[in-house]
């Protein structure tokens, strides 16, 4: 009795590719098969991108399934995990003029400071600095600089905390509470791309 050989495919959940590009089994998919004999099957063509495609593809499974099982016949493909791959289409990007870069970072920083700031007037922060310099000295002081300075750093570094980042650095290896967020909205936005956007399928 002929049994075929098992070929153990992984597909790739977010891959980014530019127009009229063709796509490849290995740039969707990840491929468990013998060393040599693996770049005849990562090599098959699947796709290409046109401009009707705009900026999103969904390529199922069954797509892949389909083509390799008429060049590959005697092979038996199986899935590990996914069903879908999601090509997100890139145009070639120009650089951004460094005057819109330093504008964009002065609108974030100015809003960052003037949220701060309102924060900490709606819970009136320096009413509570000056009871603690009240308390703590026994004098009363409009200014007390030697709790707001202190305040002020340590607010700075609670956020780089916060955020676990310094520029492209991270300080430990979990991730963020920003990162988490970041990742369920990802985890939202391909629901909803495989349930409505462009489908490439077997029909």
């Amino acid at each position: 009795m002929f049994v075929k050989e098992v070929v153990y495919l992984k597909m790739k959940k977010h891959v980014r590719k530019f127009s009229r590009e063709l796509i490849t089994l290995k740039d969707i998919a990840h491929i468990n098969y013998k060393e040599k004999e693996l770049s005849n099957i990562e090599q098959i063509p699947i796709y290409k991108i046109t401009e009707e495609d705009h900026n999103i593809v969904v390529i199922d499974y069954f797509v892949i399934v389909r083509l390799l099982a008429k060049q590959f016949p005697e092979k038996d493909f199986q899935l590990i995990g996914e069903p879908y791959s999601i090509i997100k289409i890139e145009e070639v990007k120009k650089e951004q003029p460094i005057f819109i870069i330093v504008f964009v970072w002065l609108l974030l920083f100015i809003g960052t400071a003037m949220t701060i700031m309102n924060f900490h007037y709606d819970v009136s922060m320096l009413e509570v600095h000056q009871k603690l310099h009240l308390i703590i000295t026994g004098n009363e002081e409009q200014l007390p600089l030697f709790i707001q300075i202190p305040y002020s750093i340590g607010l700075g570094f609670g956020m780089l905390l916060f955020f676990n980042h310094w520029f492209k650095k991270k300080f430990t290896d979990e991730p963020s509470p920003l990162e988490i967020e970041l990742h369920n909205y990802q985890k939202n936005i391909d629901n909803y791309v495989i349930n409505y956007e462009n489908i490439l399928n077997d029909d």
